[in-house]
């Protein structure tokens, strides 16, 4: 038997503790023996918690019990969650941890201390939520050279787009009945401004291309400049718009960004909907697998820190810590990257074809849109400048 702690109790911590009860035998065979929970961090008294007896307020106190060897990280935020996870591992205890910033911004220095002190670092639940995605990533393609990956990696904004697809909303009304529904905070910046969308991309980076990014450096917009028009344009053209994060390998190093895109139809994401997540990876041998499923929450979260749980025991003895490169990663810039785009513009259709010679614009009252060819953002921009672009958005290809 073994004990675990879980740090934190809020959504996920309490989805952990939920889910290691109720699948206790599973997780036992999964790890090769009994999970006890040994302690819960938490902030506040907790009375009516069925849960009381484990409550803690001092981390020094699971630091300090020999008898937990893992550590599940469910906080949040750099500031207290760095510390103890860092304390933690020189504590040696495995850590697992669901925190994608803290992940994405001192991952490779916890990894580092991870192999230092002879025990696991995991961090399955950060990328995705319930999807398994970093472990298929690292251990199941690893015949293959992964090339890109790219996917709708926030639920919230997937909600919004979602819903201004469907039902002609505005950003506006889509984000205020997202909060009503309990898919975005009070304060949504992190999912709308992409930030969120943005630490798993550079987590994916990581893991797929050894580039190590800093997530502050990767260019990030959001969906907040996307209008009710571009949604319904999109689909008269035959697509519709998701937010992406992506990651291609390059001769030096690799290509980051977070931007809303247009997606064609019958591309497999553009069936992924309301807050569910989904990750495509190209792969030398294997050419493109999408994984699909929700990608937040109480449970889905849960159950990929539990399975960490599980692993980081089972390999106590061979302890795993997943490569996320080295720093100093060179990040090529975006702009660089040719693709279609879309251009939504009140200039007319004349004007458009000007500019733009056999593009096919569709109209919508005084404004029009249209797929230019495959081009940098340098020349789309130039080139569109005259037309005063009210959108302009990459087009997936």
């Amino acid at each position: 038997m073994t004990k675990y702690a879980i740090l934190g109790f809020g959504t996920v911590g309490g989805g952990l503790a939920e889910v290691m009860a109720d699948q206790k035998e599973k997780l036992a065979a999964a790890a090769g023996e009994e999970l006890e929970l040994g302690y819960i961090l938490v902030r506040r008294d907790m009375p009516d918690s069925p849960w009381r007896d484990k409550l803690v307020k001092d981390f020094s106190v699971i630091e300090n019990d020999p008898d937990v060897t893992v550590v599940a990280e469910v906080i949040g935020g750099v500031g207290d969650a760095y510390d103890y996870s860092r304390r933690a591992l020189m504590a040696g205890k495995s850590v697992v941890s669901s925190n994608k910033e803290l992940v994405a911004t001192h991952g490779l220095e916890l990894a580092a201390l991870a192999r230092e002190h002879g025990v696991s670092y995991l961090f399955e639940g950060s990328v995705g939520g319930g999807i398994p995605l970093l472990r298929p990533l690292s251990r199941c393609l690893a015949a293959n050279r992964i090339d890109e990956v790219y996917g709708i990696l926030n639920g919230t904004t997937n909600y919004i787009l979602t819903a201004m697809d469907a039902q002609g909303q505005d950003f506006a009304e889509a984000l205020k009945k997202a909060q009503e529904l309990g898919y975005a905070e009070a304060d949504p910046t992190a999912d709308v401004e992409g930030i969120d969308a943005c630490r798993k991309t550079a987590i994916l980076a990581d893991m797929s291309f050894g580039c190590n990014l800093d997530p502050a450096a990767i260019p990030t917009t959001g969906i907040t400049a996307v209008a009710a028009a571009d949604l319904a344009l999109a689909r008269r053209l035959g697509y519709t718009v998701k937010l992406l994060g992506r990651a291609r390998r390059t001769d030096d190093g690799c290509l980051a960004f977070v931007q809303p895109h247009l997606i064609p139809l019958s591309h497999t994401l553009a069936s992924v909907n309301d807050v569910m997540n989904a990750c495509a990876i190209r792969g030398s041998a294997v050419g493109e697998v999408v994984l699909c499923g929700p990608g937040a929450g109480r449970h889905p979260t849960a159950s990929a820190v539990a399975a960490d749980i599980a692993d980081a025991v089972r390999h106590r003895a061979d302890p795993m810590v997943p490569d996320l490169g080295a720093p100093g990663g060179v990040l090529a810039p975006e702009s660089a990257l040719a693709s279609p785009w879309y251009v939504r513009t009140a200039a007319s259709p004349e004007q458009v074809r000007e500019a733009f010679p056999g593009a096919e614009p569709v109209c919508a009252g005084q404004e029009s849109a249209f797929i230019t060819e495959s081009m940098d953002r340098p020349t789309l921009e130039a080139r569109a400048a005259a037309l005063e672009p009210l959108s302009v958005w990459r087009v997936l290809a």
